[in-house]
């Protein structure tokens, strides 16, 4: 039988200011291990530290603009654009030019142990 997903749970979030993850899929709100989907809600400023995880990630730009930052380069992803960062490629994410709403999701789900963040 399909499972419904009545709410997310929200989730603290890393970087300068507060960000607000709503994680619908995933090791906390349903337990899977293989997907995690999250709607993300990032203040202007907003900055969280470099990464290089061991996932793929999917991210789908809602409004507003967010900053990818790779070894490669920067790309800014607009409202009706979507990013692909592959695993063991260092990325940071970034809205320092508004508020942006975004939806992330991860092969296999995101999980700290994986994420392997730059010490802050």
């Amino acid at each position: 039988m399909p499972q419904l997903i009545d709410a997310p749970t929200t989730i603290p979030a890393a970087g300068t200011k507060p960000k607000r993850i709503d994680e619908y899929v995933g090791g906390v709100n349903t337990g899977d291990r293989e997907i995690s989907i999250a709607h993300m809600r990032s203040p202007a400023g907003w900055v969280e530290p470099g990464q290089t995880p061991e996932f793929t990630e999917y991210t789908l730009v809602i409004a507003g603009k967010l900053r990818v930052e790779s070894k490669q380069g920067v790309l800014t992803v607009a409202a009706g654009q979507a990013v692909i960062c592959r695993p063991g490629e260092w990325v940071r994410y970034s809205t320092p030019d508004g508020d942006c709403e975004y939806v992330a999701i991860c092969l296999p789900a995101f999980s700290p142990a994986t994420v392997h963040r730059d010490p802050e």
